[in-house]
């Protein structure tokens, strides 16, 4: 089968045997599991103590709360990926066999955390540097204190990067042959229009 809340792909076999560890708790404990499971997403960190409480009537082992937590992370993060609303993911949760009021309690604290959950997963989500500007001169070189002839053009390479994490900007500077920065060039080239035919 295929879920929205995975991109259309199906369910891992993992996360299924984790939503049959999770029907065995209460629907209320599993909201106030979700909470800290959100908690945790949103980088405000997880009271392990609290989880441990919700689990023990349960029964559940180390690597039971472990898993659950693993399997509650990946699906509240597949859904505000894929921008599910709370009806489709309660749903096929229980499609999933999750039954129907540990879905909505799910769903309920999916629902009312997910501008939060979406806008803490773009802002930390993998980020490259930035290329700022890019400058370049070319020196000829006619002889040096070593050889007296030499007759060979070097290209003067500085590129400005951003980091998208301090954005600070950070000088990188490089001498490069002719030939060499030849194909450089003709590989930027090759990128430039590579990516612009992915955006369009």
């Amino acid at each position: 089968m295929r879920f929205r809340f995975r991109g259309d792909l199906d369910c891992p076999d993992w996360v299924l045997a984790e939503i049959s560890t999770l029907s065995k708790i209460t629907s209320v404990k599993m909201k106030l599991l979700c909470v800290q499971v959100l908690k945790d997403m949103l980088g405000e960190g997880i009271d392990y103590d609290k989880v441990n409480k919700l689990t023990a009537d349960a029964k559940f082992e180390t690597g039971d709360v472990k898993a659950s937590i693993a399997a509650l992370a990946f699906i509240l993060s597949s859904a505000a990926r894929y921008n599910v609303d709370g009806e489709t993911l309660s749903s096929e949760m229980q499609q999933l066999g999750l039954p129907k009021e540990h879905a909505g309690s799910l769903c309920k604290s999916y629902s009312d955390n997910l501008d939060k959950l979406q806008l803490h997963l773009r802002t930390h989500s993998l980020r490259l540097s930035t290329l700022e500007s890019t400058q370049w001169r070319v020196d000829y070189i006619l002889a040096s204190s070593e050889l007296t002839d030499i007759n060979e053009p070097c290209v003067q390479v500085k590129l400005e990067s951003r980091d998208p994490q301090t954005q600070t900007v950070t000088p990188i500077t490089f001498t490069v042959s002719a030939d060499k920065f030849r194909v450089l060039l003709n590989e930027l080239k090759q990128a430039d229009s590579m990516m612009d035919s992915l955006v369009s």
